[in-house]
């Protein structure tokens, strides 16, 4: 018998002053069994950096042809795609092919750096493409943040975002674009 994931709650209030984009969220996150607190919280902070009316937590481990996170248009297009974690360069280029934006999120610090030398090569060319490698440490302290029931503020503004709970200090999302889209 297959384990079955786990259900997380979150309020999710966000304040990006960048993007003039200020909402709540009610969020329900199925943690995959072989998902680390680390890795949902990244979705989580993914979540928060490009929410928009429409992104929504997809099936992410569970189901190879979806993303972690997608925003689709009302016809069902996938305008974004967002993969965290080191996703192998064929999935990227498939992912572009698909979504209007694709970003992808690395977290694993000095994996991430080898990860990203690997696929380099192949996903500089994908003109829609954005790929950022969190700090070291960075998902570490999200994953200190985890929780059954969560209630989480972020916070984005010139450049730099936090994301924190009313039981811990808010967490300083801080990352380095690896790619940035052509024409950016």
């Amino acid at each position: 018998m297959a384990i079955k994931s786990t259900i997380y709650k979150a309020e999710l209030q966000i304040a990006n002053m960048d993007r003039h984009y200020y909402a709540d969220h009610q969020l329900t996150i199925a943690r995959h069994p072989s998902e680390t607190d680390e890795r949902m919280m990244v979705r989580v902070a993914a979540f928060a950096l490009f929410a928009q009316e429409r992104l929504e937590f997809c099936k992410g481990l569970s189901d190879t042809d979806e993303p972690d996170l997608w925003q689709k248009d009302l016809t069902g297009a996938i305008e974004t795609w967002i993969d965290v974690g080191q996703p192998e360069e064929r999935r990227i280029a498939k992912a572009s092919g698909r979504a209007n934006d694709v970003i992808v999120i690395a977290y694993a610090g000095r994996t991430s750096d080898i990860w990203w030398q690997g696929v380099r090569g192949k996903v500089e060319r994908l003109r829609n493409v954005t790929v950022w490698s969190l700090g070291e440490g960075v998902a570490a302290s999200l994953g200190g943040l985890a929780e059954r029931t969560m209630r989480l503020q972020c916070t984005v503004q010139d450049g730099a975002a936090w994301l924190g709970s009313s039981a811990a200090d808010p967490v300083p999302i801080e990352w380095s674009v690896l790619k940035a889209p052509a024409g950016a």
